[in-house]
């Protein structure tokens, strides 16, 4: 359900887009970004998880972004990326990776009155996909797994510095709620939570068709 909850959110900003084309007539809508993010997990932690210390390492990922700009000010944001392996350890040894695929659709305020320097604030959603969920061979005292995903909040704050009507840099910082009840794989019963929460500061490259 919630998955479909993003599907159609998707759906609902697509519907919009002839909307939005004919205001904007004389200016394409469409804005790239790639850019590189340190995913900082904040590893909160309950129960045998806190315990156990399990926490899921840092690291730096890819990721692509599409815009619309439904006015120069308004515009939705898809933040995507493919697949990526998360290293989790307990008492600081690798015990294991997921893989998590953590799309956000958020909706965005573009301040557009600093000239080339354009600042944004953002709010949506995100939906992380586990994968690899009972890859915990490290781990030898049971057989564990994660859940299969998790669906939050994500919030957002950066700035485009467009050096031409095209090309430009980006600077951005979000932050989104993702959390995972750790399971024992035999009968499924909860040994505790892990919240990951990560913040994400990145920098990039932006386009502006």
């Amino acid at each position: 359900m919630r998955l479909k909850s993003l599907v159609a959110a998707m759906a609902a900003v697509a519907s919009l887009a002839p909307i939005a084309a004919h205001a904007q007539a004389e200016e394409n809508p469409w804005m790239l970004r790639v850019r590189a993010v340190d995913l900082l997990w904040q590893n909160g932690q309950t129960g045998s998880v806190q315990s156990l210390n399990v926490n899921a390492k840092n690291q730096w990922i890819p990721e692509f972004d599409v815009s619309y700009f439904f006015t120069k000010n308004i515009a939705a944001e898809l933040v995507l990326t493919w697949p990526q392996q998360v290293n989790i350890t307990a008492g600081g040894s690798n015990i294991g990776k997921i893989s998590a695929l953590p799309p956000s659709l958020l909706a965005q305020y573009h301040f557009t009155d600093l000239g080339a320097f354009k600042p944004y604030v953002g709010v949506g959603v995100n939906y992380t996909i586990f994968g690899n969920r009972q890859n915990f061979p490290g781990y030898t005292a049971a057989a564990l797994q994660v859940e299969p995903s998790s669906f939050g909040v994500v919030g957002q704050i950066g700035a485009d510095y467009m050096f031409d009507k095209n090309w430009g840099a980006n600077i951005d910082l979000k932050y989104a709620t993702i959390a995972t009840n750790v399971q024992t794989v035999s009968n499924g019963a909860n040994i505790g939570k892990l919240t990951l929460n990560p913040w994400m500061p990145a920098v990039g490259v932006t386009y502006k068709f």
